[in-house]
């Protein structure tokens, strides 16, 4: 019978372990996987001040919003309200007189929609809507004569709401979508609601009503929205043409065209004073910048000219070709566990044709894994907006993440088979 031997017991162990330690505990350290480095976003470098920011009206309530445009020029209308380039005046809703017109429009058009260049369903006049245009005409308010039994298209309704301000057309064509005036502001207002414009309501299909009203940040808004419109960009674009065969209509939305101005509705009641819905467009050669723009409450046309003139100087003096994201500009540090140190920085400059009116929003930063690197090295991708669109550039090592080196894997066993662990999970 063999005797139990500790101290053979105890040596066997030990060369036990020291074979394990060597078979498996070197080979995990100095051949497995290092930890990921810490990334930390840094605060992104100050845009430089424009020199030329945008000129407000000081009267009413007014703001301009950036739009976008796709690859065949044509206005894209923004899925949700942009925050405006600038804001002027007052923060509280103005009566906004025949903008309402323009809301009508959207409205009328979001429940019996058209495609550009459809006339649309042949809608019959009622003893109604002809007793309408004489209301209208006996008060002075402007109306597009119509006659009882009379047929006009959808899309003919609009361009007589749109390019003459009819009083008459607006109610028509509420009526006729809605079932009543009364319906169709129900369903304007809840329009406007899930639009998210908020601050703007109407009581009425003309906006004559005092309690029609909404603030400049809003109809700025509205403004952008109905220059994407296929169906309202249509009518504007050729007032000529309008009721072709008809009575003809007064063009009231044109204005100041010279500055690159295309009006979307221009009005004035004594409630609202003189109240204008426009886009503008700042071309250098092949590049263009178009902003949309909505104004109320000016007191008179001199000092709406003398408004948008202001604004159409500090526009071309401020539209220009800016840097967005600058070459060499960190946006992350990473640091590893053995004390090594790099950012990332901005691999190729950005620059964008537009109107740096606001800083950039808060960037997007997205970031591989990353345990060593050369310089130079991808690690992630910096997106921003500007009110020129999107821009993005990828995020590279500014210096290089070397790998510690054997002595400090063997030193530093947990975080080595940590992320060993890691790796096979």
């Amino acid at each position: 019978m063999s005797r139990f031997r500790p101290a053979r017991f105890i040596g066997v162990l030990i060369g036990t372990v020291a074979i394990l330690a060597v078979g498996v505990y070197g080979p995990a350290t100095l051949l497995g996987p290092l930890p990921a480095a810490t990334a930390t976003i840094l605060t992104p470098p100050a845009s430089s001040a424009n020199a030329s920011p945008p000129l407000m009206p000081a009267a009413g309530s007014s703001a301009i919003v950036a739009l976008a445009v796709d690859d065949s020029g044509a206005i894209e209308a923004p899925a949700t309200p942009a925050a405006p380039l600038a804001v002027g005046g007052a923060s509280e809703p103005l009566p906004l007189a025949s903008i309402a017109k323009v809301i009508t429009a959207l409205v009328v058009l979001d429940a019996k929609p058209l495609a550009a260049g459809e006339a649309g369903p042949a809608v019959t006049l009622t003893t109604e809507d002809y007793q309408s245009y004489l209301d209208y005409s006996t008060r002075g308010s402007r109306s597009v004569t119509v006659f009882q039994g009379e047929v006009w298209s959808e899309q003919e309704l609009l361009q007589a709401m749109l390019l003459g301000s009819s009083n008459n057309h607006a109610d028509t064509v509420a009526r006729w979508a809605f079932g009543s005036v009364d319906a169709y502001v129900t369903a304007a207002n809840a329009w406007l609601a899930a639009g998210g414009f908020a601050d703007t309501s109407v009581a009425d299909a003309t906006g004559l009503a005092d309690a029609s009203a909404g603030t400049g940040t809003d109809l700025a808004g509205i403004a952008a929205l109905a220059a994407g419109n296929p169906v309202v960009s249509e009518i504007l674009a050729n007032p000529a043409s309008a009721l072709a065969g008809r009575r003809g209509i007064d063009n009231t939305t044109a204005y100041l065209p010279e500055l690159g101005i295309t009006g979307i509705s221009r009005s004035y009641t004594d409630a609202a004073g003189v109240c204008f819905l426009f886009t503008a467009t700042v071309a250098d050669g092949d590049k263009t910048f178009i902003f949309s723009g909505a104004i109320v409450g000016e007191p008179d046309y001199t000092t709406l000219d003398s408004d948008l003139t202001a604004l159409m100087d500090s526009a071309r003096a401020g539209i220009t070709e800016l840097p967005v994201l600058t070459q060499g500009d960190a946006y992350v540090d990473f640091q590893t566990a053995w004390g090594a140190s790099a950012s990332g920085v901005v691999g190729v400059s950005k620059t964008q044709f537009g109107w740096q009116a606001s800083a950039p929003v808060d960037p997007t930063i997205d970031l591989d894994t990353l345990t060593t690197g050369r310089a130079g090295t991808v690690v992630g991708r910096v997106t921003t907006q500007t009110s020129a669109g999107e821009a993005s550039s990828a995020l590279e090592l500014d210096r290089a993440l070397t790998d510690p080196g054997p002595g400090w894997r063997l030193l530093n066993p947990i975080p080595v088979i940590t992320a060993l662990l890691d790796s096979r999970n």
